[in-house]
């Protein structure tokens, strides 16, 4: 999964951004509303943590850009400013959540969790796919009862072709998921077929059917049968 934090109190947003990717988020930040507009413009997030105050605007004119972007991306905000005015400007915006400096990295992630799983997943604290189950909070994945050994990249691009079944993910796509700010670099997209490659291969060799489907010349697709 993968976030965006905006926060301009440096520390914080260094410990924010260790902590969830201990946690086995991919993570992306910026501390100015211009980049975090940038970003938002070029890559899609499952989440963005928003903090008000920026140095040069208010992180609240990100949510509609973000959700023009993505409908079902998960807005948190997060402020030293608690007041009523901001709370419901916010959540008409669209935001999902508000979550007062100072907290506990330990809340922020359950609530991370909890809102992306009741985006994404309705609620389950499961992922259940046919024969495939998922346990995003602990990234456990089992195969017919039998453990599935993935990469972090592979156990995130198994989440993204769930989250979108039935639908063409074309290699660029995955690459920006994946890769975030870094998939500019890359001179070439042959890592994403790697990836994809070897996440069917695990899979089958569970016995689980091959859902991931090759639509020539455009991407992939993750059949739901």
């Amino acid at each position: 999964m993968k976030i965006l934090i905006v926060e301009d109190e440096i520390g914080l947003l260094e410990s924010v951004q260790s902590y969830l990717s201990d946690e086995g988020f991919s993570c992306e930040s910026s501390s100015t509303l211009k980049d975090a507009e940038e970003k938002v413009s070029l890559y899609l997030y499952d989440c963005l943590l928003i903090d008000i105050n920026l140095p040069d605007g208010s992180g609240l004119d990100l949510i509609e850009p973000a959700k023009q972007r993505n409908a079902n991306a998960g807005i948190i905000i997060v402020s030293a400013k608690e007041t009523l005015e901001d709370r419901i400007r916010g959540l008409n915006l669209g935001a999902d959540d508000y979550l007062v400096k100072p907290f506990h990295l330990s809340e922020l992630n359950a609530r991370i969790q909890s809102l992306l799983r009741r985006i994404k997943f309705d609620g389950d604290e499961f992922i259940s796919f046919n024969e495939i189950k998922i346990n995003p909070a602990e990234r456990l994945v089992t195969v017919r009862t039998k453990p599935l050994k993935l990469t972090k990249k592979e156990f995130d691009l198994l989440l993204y072709f769930i989250s979108n079944k039935d639908r063409i993910l074309t290699k660029e796509s995955i690459c920006e998921y994946l890769w975030g700010d870094y998939a500019d670099n890359a001179g070439s997209l042959d890592f994403v077929y790697t990836h994809i490659k070897n996440l069917r291969r695990k899979i089958i060799d569970l016995g689980g059917e091959d859902y991931i489907h090759t639509v020539y010349g455009v991407g992939y697709k993750f059949i739901s049968k």
